[in-house]
């Protein structure tokens, strides 16, 4: 079992940058890891994933070349470097360990963070 809390979020202008964290309160060594996010009347959407050795990463087109997502497994965290921030980027923001493979989809993650709010104003 293993429990996740996001952390990092809050208020930024546009062009702005934010770090997420996600601290799991057990071993992530052996999960890919991923972040979503929900914006408000709409459904969760796959940002991110990392596989459980950090060498390779996936991203969503929109959040390509701005957003960077790192993991240190000794610290059980999970990170989201988020820069050039849009008004768009605005969303609760979730991280995920996933078991099993398709890490876009929402069915491949086990365990889910609560979120953290992320607002981008412009």
């Amino acid at each position: 079992q293993v429990q996740l809390v996001e952390s990092g979020g809050g208020l930024v202008q546009a062009g702005g940058s934010l770090r997420l964290s996600c601290a799991a309160s057990g071993r992530i060594g052996t999960y890919a890891m991923g972040w979503f996010r929900q914006a408000p009347g709409k459904e969760r959407e796959f940002v991110v994933a990392i596989d459980w050795s950090g060498l390779r990463t996936f991203y969503a087109n929109s959040v390509k070349g701005r957003f960077t997502i790192s993991r240190d497994n000794a610290k059980n965290t999970v990170y989201l470097q988020m820069n050039t921030l849009k008004p768009e980027d605005t969303a609760v923001y979730y991280c995920a360990a996933a078991t099993k493979g398709g890490l876009a989809a929402m069915g491949a993650y086990d365990y889910w963070g609560q979120g953290t709010q992320v607002t981008v104003s412009s």
